[in-house]
């Protein structure tokens, strides 16, 4: 446990979380802006075989828009990241911290409208993940 974090530990392959994370994104109206893979790295840069890792970053334009109203700082906080990571069975586990623990350290000098847009990432974070987890 850290703080901040939700972890779901979940029996869905490393590579099958990766995709269904992906359609349940879209499923729930948010994009997958970007995708960082140290596996992929390793494996193309070094020749070397790691367990599989990947950080998909979801957000959106009407995010983004609410947010940047709300506090330019805040920006450098989007996309707002999944982490995969491949467990020892295979399986996988997908983190992430919760937008309103990222977003806190800027609410003082934020607009209202950063916590509350923030509540609702909670909450939109939270069905993407059981969505993808769903049998």
């Amino acid at each position: 446990p850290r703080p901040g974090w939700v972890i779901t530990p979940t029996n869905i392959p490393y590579l099958e979380l990766t995709q269904r994370l992906a359609n349940a994104a879209q499923r729930n109206k948010i994009a997958v802006v970007n995708v960082a893979s140290a596996t992929v790295g390793a494996e193309r840069a070094l020749n070397k075989k790691i367990p599989g890792n990947m950080v998909i970053g979801i957000y959106h334009p009407r995010f983004a828009v609410r947010m940047l109203a709300a506090s330019i700082p805040a920006g450098i906080e989007a996309p707002i990241r999944l982490y995969v990571t491949e467990n020892p069975d295979g399986t996988a586990t997908v983190s992430y911290k919760m937008p309103s623990f990222i977003f806190a350290p800027y609410y003082s000098t934020a607009e209202a409208d950063l916590a509350v847009l923030a509540q609702e990432l909670d909450t939109l974070f939270d069905a993407v993940v059981k969505d993808a987890i769903r049998p």
